[in-house]
């Protein structure tokens, strides 16, 4: 009977160990983070900071602003030799709280560029040259709202408080820039999806960028903005017959960029401006980018062209980034290479001019 009893008591004892054991999840790295997933807000934190503690020689964050709740904006900064001021590649993702798969693709970018630029020597060479600052999710606030259940996962706008006599939250942030604000393409009405703010910059989450890349706009040659859905790239401006002075330029690599999409899995998409190709609309952080100086400047519209919408399915996650990630390559490469190649060849024939006119004047002396 002791002997039973014994026995009875190591095994409950087992049993317990057991429970513990299998409640204990396996630790997060970046190796084994699932990028296949969409995942809320304080696993893409953790995340952010497992970036920068694994990887100390490429990888820094800082806090760059903060959100109506109060709720820090981050960005990471990603690139070699950064101690020395460099050109900047911005990328900003999770503007609109529904877009799930903008942060996904974020993740996937830095990823990306984490797993290749050791091996890569085009990589290697771009971040020796640039910086990448990334923010996977800008409406933090909104994105928080888009998990708590199934009637708030649609939700768009930031979740600042309701002017006086209005009783809706938010603010489109994507229509509250300093580009041509509450032109066009925007609704006064607070209750209304694509609701300006009360006035420019009203929102604390574009204030946050837009200080940020205005204190370094001299150095920033590429704004990239991470939306869905509709499978696009767009160019300035949003505004009708209004075009920016490298529009050519721009229609050019974003083409380029769409044939590289279309590489991958065969996705199409459209390349154009927003009256163009989809509607006309003013206060985007596209077309501000491009308004203080930015030479390049596009909006992705991720996959897919409506049969899910805002709710793409966690399947599609990974195709849609392996293309995306090929296009956003295949503009930062443009970039890089007509700013650092460029300058090389024009300061190679400078100098060879000069050569050329000393010898000539030795000649005929």
């Amino acid at each position: 009977m002791l002997r039973l009893g014994g026995f009875l008591v190591f095994t409950q004892l087992l049993l317990g160990v057991y429970h513990v054991l299998s409640d204990i999840k396996p630790l997060v790295t970046l190796e084994n983070y699932d990028y296949t997933k969409y995942h809320p807000m304080e696993e893409i934190t953790s995340w952010m900071v497992m970036v920068v503690k694994e990887n100390p020689e490429v990888a820094s964050s800082m806090v760059y602003g903060n959100t109506f709740e109060g709720k820090n904006i981050s960005v990471l900064k990603i690139g070699l030799n950064s101690t020395k001021s460099k050109k900047v590649i911005w990328m900003d993702c999770g503007i609109h709280a529904r877009e799930w798969i903008s942060p996904a693709f974020c993740q996937w970018f830095v990823k990306e560029i984490l797993r290749t630029y050791k091996t890569d020597e085009k990589m290697n060479t771009i971040l020796q040259n640039l910086d990448f600052y990334v923010t996977p999710v800008l409406n933090i606030d909104g994105y928080m709202y888009t998990w708590h259940n199934e009637s708030s996962r649609l939700w768009r706008k930031s979740r600042s408080t309701p002017p006086k006599d209005c009783s809706c939250y938010g603010a489109d942030l994507n229509r509250n820039f300093n580009a041509n604000w509450g032109m066009i393409g925007v609704s006064r009405n607070c209750c209304e999806e694509i609701y300006c703010g009360s006035g420019v910059l009203s929102e604390k989450e574009a204030q946050a960028v837009t200080t940020l890349v205005e204190s370094m706009k001299d150095r920033v040659i590429c704004f990239l903005t991470i939306h869905s859905y509709g499978q696009l790239i767009l160019v300035p401006y949003g505004y009708p017959e209004v075009s920016a002075p490298n529009y050519e330029e721009l229609m050019q690599v974003g083409l380029e960029a769409a044939e590289a999409i279309k590489s991958v899995h065969g996705t199409d998409y459209t390349v154009g401006s927003p009256p163009d190709v989809l509607y006309a609309n003013s206060g985007s952080s596209r077309d501000w980018a491009r308004l203080i100086g930015i030479p390049f400047s596009f909006t992705f519209e991720l996959r897919d062209k409506g049969d899910f919408g805002f709710t793409l399915p966690e399947n599609q996650i990974q195709p849609t980034c392996e293309e995306a990630y090929a296009g956003a390559r295949s503009i930062i490469t443009y970039v890089h290479d007509k700013v650092f190649y460029n300058a090389a060849t024009a300061i190679t024939s400078v100098w060879a001019a000069l050569l050329m006119s000393c010898l000539t004047s030795v000649i005929f002396l």
